[in-house]
């Protein structure tokens, strides 16, 4: 399906650069309720950008049925870019179901194919006063300093308000999480030492793959993998890490997805063709429903999303997104059938750690899988993301809002309120990945040993002392969550010509 633009040196045609753009956009609007449907004046830049979000809005948002016609709604009174998409998620057609648009500045673009530029950690508290780091990517700044998932930190920037306050945790973001180029820590390791570090703010080439290990569970080997984001540049690690799964005689599997927001649906789809089975060879994995005007063919403000490609007679020539195929049919190239991947042919179970950080294309491989085998979901609802997209170049951000939802091989998928847990239990923050003793891999493998997961009345607090309630949790998850979420079509779709 669709490559990125970056990633495909696209010719992109920016609207607000084109002196016909609103007559292409009155030749393409969606009317709703016969008013006038684009300006009618050229407008400034800012204001031709605004009248883009909106128009393209009208013709591929996945909840544009029943939208007001652009007169009605009138992009131009709004002060900013975003005060129009909130405005968007907010009209009566999405039924408050949209968390997930966004405009971004590159960014994202950046990050899905395996590149970053920040200081490579995140973090979550453990308790009120428990500031802990949860998890860190190989190569990047924060691991060069020596940095590791379960190290508590205690000063930031020399500050030691480390708590679980509006003021504290807005300091907080903003010092880890902004625009500084460094950051100042001191934290404390597990053996009690304390350490000093500086970290600077660098581009590095992301890994997901945070942590591997197979484990003896009685006659078993059971194999596990912590995978962070679906970035494009992937494939060829989970391939790895799955050949030496193969090679360990794995027969079960624990895929730890607790911080993993999505990204990319070929990284997702190439995962789910490294578990499923092979007996599904050639069955319907998932099928994609694109906006119901983009099926039509009703969305020809697409043309002005342009790129080049080879045709069906094999010829590179100048295409728009208007050219391809948006059915929901295997002959549109709408629906993925499994192909098995890998030689990892014998799994009988597989575990998905999650929390309300899942989302997007972690959710995306979990719903291809649960109708092919036995799947168990340990931890916390996920976030709840069956829509995805692809980016919509405007100048210079990218839009990302919803266009399309994937529903598994027994058409499921509206999993909008977030998949529910068959063990639910809050993260642990305070040990590392692959320690036996860290509460949501324990649950998996005391499951494989046993057939039960264990009950215990401080599954559901972060700690055993202080303990957050899940009330907190989910607050803080909503102010430090600052992982990616999105399903993003990367895939090369089906040209109609």
């Amino acid at each position: 399906m669709i490559k990125k633009f970056r990633a495909q040196k696209l010719l992109l045609c920016t609207l607000i650069a084109l002196l016909g753009f609103a007559t292409a956009c009155k030749k393409s609007s969606v009317n709703p309720d016969g008013a006038s449907t684009s300006p009618a004046s050229p407008g400034t830049r800012d204001e031709l950008t605004k009248d883009s979000i909106y128009l393209y809005a009208q013709q591929t948002y996945f909840w544009n049925t029943g939208m007001p016609s652009y007169a009605s709604f009138n992009p131009r009174q709004y002060n900013s870019n975003d005060a129009i998409l909130a405005a968007i998620k907010a009209l009566p057609s999405t039924g408050g179901k949209d968390k997930y648009s966004f405009i971004d500045n590159g960014t994202v673009a950046t990050q899905l194919g395996g590149v970053s530029g920040d200081f490579g950690f995140s973090i979550f508290f453990n308790s009120a006063n428990d500031l802990r780091i949860k998890y860190v990517y190989a190569t990047s700044p924060a691991a060069t300093q020596g940095l590791k998932r379960g190290y508590q930190i205690t000063k930031i920037n020399g500050s030691t308000n480390i708590n679980t306050s509006d003021a504290a945790i807005n300091s907080i973001v903003d010092a880890i999480f902004g625009s500084a180029a460094t950051v100042s820590l001191t934290v404390v390791k597990p053996d009690g030492t304390s350490q000093d570090v500086v970290v600077t703010r660098a581009s590095y080439n992301i890994n997901p793959i945070l942590f591997t290990n197979t484990y003896t569970v009685g006659a078993k080997k059971v194999g596990y993998i912590v995978f962070n984001s679906f970035t494009t540049n992937s494939t060829s690690l989970l391939d790895a890490a799955f050949t030496k799964f193969a090679a360990d005689g794995v027969t079960e599997l624990v895929v730890d997805l607790r911080y993993n927001g999505g990204g990319s649906v070929g990284t997702s789809e190439a995962f789910t063709n490294l578990v499923a089975p092979v007996n599904q060879n050639g069955k319907v994995m998932y099928t994609t429903y694109w906006t119901q005007s983009m099926q039509d063919g009703n969305a020809t403000i697409l043309q002005n999303q342009k790129f080049y490609a080879k045709g069906n007679d094999g010829v590179t020539r100048l295409y728009s997104y208007f050219d391809y195929s948006y059915k929901p049919t295997a002959a549109a190239g709408n629906q993925e059938v499994f192909a098995k991947r890998g030689t990892l042919n014998n799994l009988s179970r597989v575990y998905f750690i999650v929390t309300a950080s899942t989302a997007s294309a972690s959710e995306l491989l979990i719903n291809n899988l649960k109708p092919v085998m036995d799947v168990k979901l340990i931890g916390k609802k996920t976030y709840g993301k069956p829509v995805g997209f692809f980016s919509i170049h405007i100048d210079k951000s990218d839009l990302y809002i919803p266009q399309f939802q994937t529903k598994n091989q027994l058409n499921q998928g509206d999993y909008f309120d977030g998949m529910t847990v068959d063990k639910d239990i809050a993260d642990d923050v305070t040990k590392d990945f692959g320690d036996p003793s860290e509460r949501l891999l324990a649950q998996a493998l005391n499951y494989s040993a046993n057939g039960v997961f264990t009950s215990y009345l401080k599954d559901n607090t972060l700690s055993s002392t202080t303990g957050l309630s899940r009330t907190q949790v989910d607050d803080l998850t909503g102010k430090m969550d600052h992982e990616f979420k999105g399903m993003v079509e990367t895939r090369k779709l089906k040209l109609n010509k």
